[in-house]
């Protein structure tokens, strides 16, 4: 039988999850071929403000990689916009060309956000908050700029700030209404979690009407002017005022939209071979923001797509069950209250708790929590299925534990709770569908429970219940047998078990590895291969042979890949200093190759920005200096002030100092980037106490610091060690920098390292074991013994040159 063509428009939450419905039951009906904008495979996109605040990064976040799409016999196009739909010849037609036929049409467009129509709102560093460019773009804007503002305190604005403030930005968040989240929120919990906030370090400006955005000469926003003629200053605007339904690509193909493409019961449009789900949508005059009812959408579409015609889509009751910056709030149904509605409050605003329950003819009708929302479940569930509370209502606010006799002491929230209740809301997960997975399956972890039954895998505020419900139905397997986090899902065996395995088998090859640990991906994916060739070449020095194909674009091309695909090159500059011969040399090859940017980074060293990919073995020869490694993982950079040599405070020669240590671990290769610096004096103006190893001079010696990070989450480094000599620096930096290269798990900061061995395990190594702190020195000296410059020994760092020839 000849499979009908199905393609899907958009790649987001609900289109993808209409797809794993329908694969469930009616696999083989469709050839099935998806069009996504981004470029990037369906990712959870409510999980974007932990990558803003830097608690995860898109990996994490990613729901269905490549990998699912090939491995369901799915064409993906990525990067590719849908333009046009032609419904005579039933073809879809992309910006770039591409034309595919279909039989069944699934539009599940999203929605766009709302930029308000304020004169500024053109100028650079004015955006949205949407997707995981917008991410990255606010990542960016962090690095280089202090003061932002954002637009709209709602859910997502909140969390843009929050995350705006993590990355080390003064945050003020600007909000028509009286109070914050006022769609979620009455009046008191809007107040309690606006004080929470500002102790946590965010500005409000309430009550305020943005009429201007103001620019500089270059074009970019440099404040924010409001109708009472209020300004501030900022350098990056957020606007999270709201979002549309995405139809501009439905409305020119003549489909009828109405505030979204109206579609009927079972998700058709008014073209009965064009289906639609998710934000884009409307139905019965609503359309849905929330994940819940988009994917009670999925579930409908996929079984009339699967031609079962006997599902129907007849609306949702929605609740809002929140974690903003760590702080839990529930709403749901009508918890403003009103004529001939009764409220039951219960306001502790020291204990940061506020509970309100509406109620009407013995009904509850609306709730709203903050701070302690354990039984929200429970409320929307009365709520829902509109039982009568006429006999609990004395014990109402006090929760589910404290009605009927399901409260016995020792009992959990997740063992009182019947198989039928529903748990994850997101997902429209139960409990006995958990407990099902739990026992059939043996799981034990919440890694495995996400992974099969979806349960806290969207929003994340069920964590706690399904972790409850994890302990109460496996049992001493949960805490007593925890299974390690394996590498990747090639493997079963974690990062700890691999090495293990290299060092006692003797394994040379990352195809030795892969068979001796029997992978279940032959060629491994691009997770494992890098982690693999580190942890041999890194175990294995001068015996293991490094495998280029295993290494990231940047590390293979030694040089830094760009957004428009050219390429940033970083020569070495030994603790910052530089001379008049190196500085023409660079002046010279800016000329000859017409880079468009030379920049001077935060390591003291001097970027090339804009080399394009063929010339970069001439401009490496042209430059005649070493690599930065900019690239790598391993030693980018030494900083260094002046030191006693110029400056009046320094008492120690910090710039020599500095300048030993690069030039003896310059080709160090390690777990994750390394950054050390030397300060000559207390002043640390090198920035030595946030850094992977910071050094800074006293007058008896030199202070040792190690564990720092200046990145997405600062760091602060610790104390480690205080030394006299210059050479006494040298060993216990390497000693602990090889105790890294030889413990940490590949990608792993050396933050991240001394956390999960301790810093007492550390000292242990160093400073009380002699013998140990010198076989650590000398093994990283032999590993670093003859290691070669890949710009000018590009046969021997096995660059493949041919990856630099100019094509056509």
């Amino acid at each position: 039988m000849k499979k009908l063509k199905l393609v899907m428009v958009g790649n987001g939450m609900a289109g993808v999850r209409t797809l794993e419905e329908l694969l469930k039951i009616a696999p083989d009906l469709y050839d099935i071929t998806v069009f996504g904008a981004e470029p990037y495979a369906n990712y959870n996109r409510i999980l974007l403000s932990p990558v803003l605040a830097g608690e995860q990064t898109i990996k994490d976040i990613m729901l269905n990689d490549v990998d699912w799409y090939s491995e369901n016999n799915i064409t993906l196009h990525l990067g590719k916009k849908i333009v046009k739909i032609d419904r005579y010849k039933r073809v879809v037609i992309a910006e770039d060309g591409t034309e595919t036929e279909y039989d069944r049409l699934l539009i599940a467009t999203g929605s766009t956000p709302f930029m308000l129509p304020v004169p500024g709102k053109d100028l650079q560093g004015v955006i949205a908050y949407r997707d995981i460019h917008d991410t990255n773009a606010m990542i960016a804007a962090a690095e280089e700029h202090t003061h932002a503002v954002v637009i709209g305190g709602g859910l997502l604005g909140l969390e843009a700030a929050n995350g705006l403030k993590m990355r080390g930005m003064n945050v003020s968040v600007v909000h028509l209404p009286a109070w914050l989240m006022d769609r979620q929120l009455d009046l008191t919990a809007g107040k309690m979690l606006q004080k929470s906030l500002e102790d946590r370090g965010l500005n409000f400006l309430l009550e305020k009407n943005t009429e201007a955005l103001l620019g500089d000469e270059n074009g970019r926003v440099k404040a924010i002017r409001f109708s009472d003629g209020l300004e501030i200053p900022t350098q990056l605007v957020v606007m999270a005022v709201g979002i549309r339904p995405n139809t501009a690509l439905a409305e020119s193909a003549g489909l009828y939209c109405n505030r979204g493409l109206i579609v009927n019961d079972t998700m058709q449009t008014y073209d009965p071979r064009i289906y639609a789900v998710g934000e884009c949508v409307n139905h019965r005059g609503t359309v849905y923001g929330l994940v819940a009812p988009l994917f009670e959408m999925a579930k409908v579409c996929a079984n009339h797509l699967a031609n079962f015609g006997i599902g129907r889509y007849q609306g949702s009751v929605t609740s809002t069950k929140l974690k903003v910056t760590g702080i839990d709030l529930f709403s749901a149904g009508d918890f403003s209250g009103g004529k001939d509605t009764e409220e039951i409050i219960l306001s502790d605003p020291i204990g940061g708790v506020y509970k309100k329950l509406v109620l009407k003819d013995d009904k509850l009708i609306g709730a709203c929590l903050y701070g302690d929302t354990v039984d929200g479940s429970w409320y929307f569930k009365l709520l829902r299925e509109g039982k009568n509370i006429a006999e609990i209502r004395d014990s109402l606010m006090f929760g589910e534990s404290n009605t009927g006799d399901v409260g016995h002491e020792g009992h959990t929230k997740a063992a009182a709770m019947p198989d039928t209740a529903e748990v994850c809301g997101c997902n429209g997960v139960c409990k006995g569908t958990i407990v099902k997975a739990i026992k059939e399956k043996g799981l034990f972890t919440l890694e495995d429970v996400r992974k099969h039954t979806k349960a806290s895998a969207s929003c994340g505020s069920c964590t706690g219940l399904v972790e409850q419900i994890i302990m109460f139905t496996a049992g001493g397997d949960y805490s007593a047998t925890p299974k390690a986090k394996a590498m990747c899902s090639c493997t079963d065996h974690s990062h700890h078990a691999v090495r293990e395995a290299i060092k006692v088998n003797h394994l040379l090859t990352v195809a030795a590895v892969q068979q001796f640990m029997d992978w279940r991906t032959p060629n491994g994916c691009a997770s494992c291969r890098p982690a693999l060739n580190y942890y041999l070449i890194s175990t294995w020095p001068k015996e293991a042979v490094d495998d280029p194909q295993s290494r990231y674009i940047n590390e293979r091309s030694h040089a830094n890949i760009q957004k428009d695909g050219t390429y940033s090159v970083i020569p070495r500059m030994w603790g910052g200093e530089t001379n008049a011969s190196e500085l023409r040399r660079i002046a010279d090859v800016v000329d000859k190759f017409n880079i468009p940017t030379v920049k001077v980074t935060g390591g003291q060293r001097i970027d090339l920005l804009g080399v394009k990919k063929e010339d970069l073995r001439a401009v490496w020869q042209d430059l005649g200096m070493p690599s930065g490694l900019a690239y790598a993982k391993g030693l980018r950079t030494v900083k260094t002030c002046v030191g006693s040599e110029w400056c009046r405070f320094g008492t120690q020669n910090s710039t020599l100092m500095g300048q030993q240590l690069e030039r003896e671990l310059a080709r160090m290769y390690a777990p994750h980037k390394v950054k050390l610096a030397v300060s000559g004096c207390p002043r640390n103006c090198a920035e030595a106490g946030i850094k992977d190893v910071g050094v800074i001079g006293v007058d008896s010696g030199w202070e040792v610091y190690v564990g720092g990070n200046g990145g997405i989450k600062t760091e602060v480094a610790q104390f480690l060690v205080k030394l006299k000599t210059h050479q006494e620096v040298m060993e216990y930096t390497g000693a602990f920098l090889q105790l890294y290269r030889e413990e940490g798990w590949y990608l792993e900061r050396t933050v991240h390292y001394i956390a999960r061995v301790g810093l007492d395990y550390v000292k242990q190594q160093i400073l009380e074991n002699a013998a140990r702190r010198e076989e650590l020195y000398q093994r990283l000296l032999f590993s670093l013994e003859g290691e070669v410059d890949p710009w000018h020994e590009p046969e021997k760092a096995q660059v493949d040159t041919r990856q630099f020839e100019r094509i056509g």
